[in-house]
């Protein structure tokens, strides 16, 4: 498969972070990797590939070379992405009836653009908790509907004219999805139901309605990627933000060739809502993590002063210019989409920027003749930030942000250049390999 063929396959199946982890996790096992448990022992062995699924969302994979280098080069070599995207997620009791129709009540996660989300077919997916016969041990079910089982509807211009203008929309009244009819409309209020969704659910798991606990369910885009211009020369699709990253970090790992040291992708939730979680790229884990892997390695006397000469890539998406709305970028660096990916700089440290480590990544691009750009906002207009700067302040080594740059990033649909996957995929694959 082409890098863009995997790149299609993961947006088409990573609909939650849950599914997005999973998908991950297929293409590892089919390479071989074996998955670890954290709470269990592990026998680690020079040559191996391993991974670790944290808490359903966040997973790790790291390949262990026959040998430990002595070069100035960095033996621990890590790369970083996110598993979600700007959305809408359910909220529990989420059952909601007005004016004969059944609604769902949700919530915005991250900084979704909202008017993007409204009249378009819209799934759900992530995972359900359904009651077991230990209270500490509840049974986790994945579900994805398969169906186009939500939508927003827009109001009529008829009835907004000035809708053109703008219109700012009530996170809570006006995002409600609708989900169907409810068709009971004609009983006292005691008789009607109150349970559409729920029972739905119940349904398509195959248990009773009393028995779901809680869930984490996310309402997702239910178009697929597809190419779009002249010569195919963009792709257009959801959740191009971050699962271009994830995409590419998986395949280079996979097919990068260094014979020492570690290599280590971290593929984190709740980027977009700050990372401050137990899944998210603001938690000790990446350290703890980096720890247990050297002391299993018999490395543990040095595994300070192994994990201080690592280097981490954040790899998240970046902006591309603007046709209609050049001014909003910076003067001198305009990114282009399908001209490469991106290196990210800002001096406040909203992207993580080091000379150093910006050096490293452009002496790779050069001497294997992969194409990169170089993004910064505009002085007078804060952008917003990723896990890199996050990430090396728990771990203070040499870091660096790139992405590939988008159009319409946070839409319900985004934009990218078809030739820079393979451009990401290149640069993180000969990270892995040098």
């Amino acid at each position: 498969m082409t890098e863009t063929e995997i790149l299609f396959d993961l947006l088409k199946k990573g609909v939650s972070p849950v599914q997005a982890v999973s998908a991950c996790e297929e293409r590892l096992e089919h390479a071989g990797f074996e998955r670890l448990e954290y709470k269990e022992e592990w026998t680690l062995r020079a040559g191996g590939n391993y991974y670790v699924n944290h808490h359903d969302t966040t997973l790790f994979a790291f390949t262990v070379g026959k040998e430990w280098g002595e070069s100035l080069a960095p033996q621990i070599r890590i790369a970083a992405a996110h598993t979600d995207f700007p959305c809408l997620r359910i909220k529990p009791s989420a059952d909601v009836r007005n004016g004969g129709y059944a609604q769902v009540n949700v919530e915005v996660y991250g900084g979704a653009i909202l008017n993007t989300w409204l009249d378009r077919p819209l799934g759900v997916a992530g995972r359900v908790a359904v009651k077991s016969d230990d209270v500490f041990a509840p049974i986790i079910r994945e579900f994805v509907s398969e169906k186009s089982l939500l939508t927003i509807p827009n109001l009529a211009i008829h009835m907004n004219r000035e809708v053109n203008k703008g219109v700012e929309l009530n996170k809570q009244t006006q995002m409600l999805p609708v989900l169907g009819l409810a068709a009971d409309e004609i009983l006292p209020a005691e008789q009607r139901r109150t349970d559409y969704f729920l029972s739905f659910l119940a349904d398509e798991l195959g248990v009773v309605k009393e028995d779901i606990l809680d869930f984490e369910l996310t309402v997702f885009c239910k178009e697929e990627p597809e190419y779009i211009g002249l010569a195919d020369d963009f792709i257009s699709s959801p959740r191009l933000d971050n699962l271009t990253s994830c995409a590419a970090l998986v395949s280079a790992l996979l097919d990068g060739t260094r014979a020492e040291g570690l290599n280590l992708i971290a593929l984190f939730d709740h980027e977009e809502i700050g990372s401050r979680s137990k899944q998210g790229a603001a938690s000790i884990l990446l350290h703890d993590m980096l720890l247990r892997i050297l002391k299993e390695l018999g490395r543990e006397k040095t595994a300070e002063s192994d994990i201080y000469q690592s280097m981490i890539l954040s790899v998240d998406v970046a902006h591309g210019l603007h046709p209609n709305y050049a001014g909003k970028m910076d003067i001198t660096n305009k990114p282009v989409l399908g001209k490469g990916f991106c290196i990210k700089e800002a001096s406040s440290q909203s992207y993580a920027t080091d000379c150093e480590a910006v050096a490293i990544i452009q002496q790779i691009c050069e001497a294997k003749h992969i194409p990169y750009q170089k993004f910064v906002n505009r002085s007078d207009m804060p952008g917003g930030g990723t896990l890199g700067s996050i990430a090396s302040a728990l771990l203070p080594v040499r870091t660096v942000d790139i992405g590939i740059p988008l159009l319409a990033m946070h839409s319900a649909r985004e934009l990218m250049g078809t030739a820079d996957q393979q451009a990401l995929k290149d640069l993180t694959e000969a990270y892995f390999s040098l």
